[in-house]
């Protein structure tokens, strides 16, 4: 009776306490660089600037994405969409990042776990033994499960998060948009823990 009483709220926790967990950082250390990961432009890009003008790090890394089917159908129409790393680099040249100081990493990288193996390979490239990955606060704890299955310890990553972040991680459950959020990265963590078996350009 006990166990049938404390299954249902030990479940309501877990749904709770979904958004909470996800949520991740790292204290910051001086490092190689600071890479912006893809997506949820501008607010990675601001963070970067930020950490760059803290004096963590002398370059700002970004990567490119590959096309999409959407960008090739707009392509096919003969309408150029600028891709998403135009923009991140426009975002940091106009919080006073030096040009001179904003690389573009080469190869494309449509998915977090591509961008982690661009990042530890051009560390390896350019040598440096930490990088600090910024993105959004509920994809934070992925990123680091990602860096430790795909990397490891060395090279190190120190993970950050957005401080102009919108995700309420308590209340994740009572927002269209966090729900939205929580749920690919649920499965994206799963997805990584059992040896990524599904494939998806969006993850």
């Amino acid at each position: 009776m006990a166990l049938l009483v404390a299954a249902p709220a030990l479940a309501a926790f877990a749904v709770l306490e979904a958004g909470a967990w996800l949520v991740v950082e790292d204290p910051l250390q001086p490092a190689r660089a600071i890479l912006v990961l893809g997506g949820k432009v501008p607010f990675r890009a601001m963070e970067a600037a930020k950490l760059y003008k803290q004096g963590w790090a002398h370059e700002v890394w970004l990567t490119q994405a590959s096309h999409f089917a959407e960008d090739l159908a707009l392509a096919q129409l003969e309408i150029q969409r600028s891709p998403e790393h135009v923009y991140s680099r426009m975002v940091l040249e106009r919080l006073g990042v030096p040009s001179t100081a904003i690389r573009v990493l080469s190869g494309t990288s449509n998915i977090s776990a591509d961008e982690v193996r661009t990042v530890a390979r051009e560390l390896t490239r350019y040598g440096g033994d930490r990088v600090i990955l910024v993105t959004s606060s509920y994809h934070t704890r992925r990123v680091k499960v990602l860096w430790h299955v795909l990397v490891g310890t060395h090279p190190e990553a120190v993970v950050r998060y957005t401080r102009d972040d919108a995700f309420e991680p308590r209340r994740w459950w009572s927002d269209a948009a966090d729900v939205s959020a929580v749920s690919p990265e649920w499965f994206g963590l799963l997805n990584a823990w059992t040896g990524f078996p599904v494939k998806s350009e969006h993850w």
